[in-house]
């Protein structure tokens, strides 16, 4: 995947998951990166699962977005248990 698409599956899949989350947005800048990271998660956890959701971009958002979901949850419970001014 060319590094366009792969920016776009992050910002796609990390403005999904603020909008899942109903968090108050990221920004741009933090909708790829929650989304590119998101991604990487998303990626290891179905492939663990031995779970395919399909080839293409909608299969890629789809996983992006999963694990962005993930990492956001995470990253709450973090914040939320002292994790000083981390919050998304």
């Amino acid at each position: 995947m060319n590094i366009v698409l792969f920016i776009l599956v992050g910002l796609i899949a990390g403005w999904l998951a603020g909008v899942l989350m109903k968090g108050g947005g990221y920004g741009v800048l933090g909708d790829i990166v929650v989304g590119i990271v998101g991604g990487l998660i998303g990626g290891a956890v179905f492939e663990q699962l031995g779970i395919s959701a399909g080839g293409g971009l909608a299969g890629a958002v789809i996983v992006a977005t999963v694990g962005a979901v993930m990492l956001v949850v995470i990253l709450r419970l973090i914040g939320q248990n002292g994790g000083g001014s981390l919050r998304l």
